[in-house]
């Protein structure tokens, strides 16, 4: 597999990931819990089935946690 470099939360990072929920996968994390930001947009949860990532995104990802 072909890797590429993207930036994930202003890290360099590297990915064979073709996909966001790939990379979110790779990563252990999981969809429902996590909002994602790529290259400067937020993405809906129902977008990110068909977001592809590319050589040099930005992403984002905020994992959400709930409690009081």
């Amino acid at each position: 597999m072909k890797t590429f470099s993207i930036q994930l939360n202003g890290e360099s990072y590297s990915t064979a990931a073709c996909s966001i929920v790939e990379l979110l996968q790779e990563l252990s994390l999981p969809l429902s819990t996590v909002l994602v930001e790529q290259n400067g947009l937020a993405l809906l949860r129902q977008e990110l089935e068909k977001a592809p990532l590319r050589e040099g995104d930005r992403l984002e990802l905020l994992k959400v946690v709930a409690g009081g």
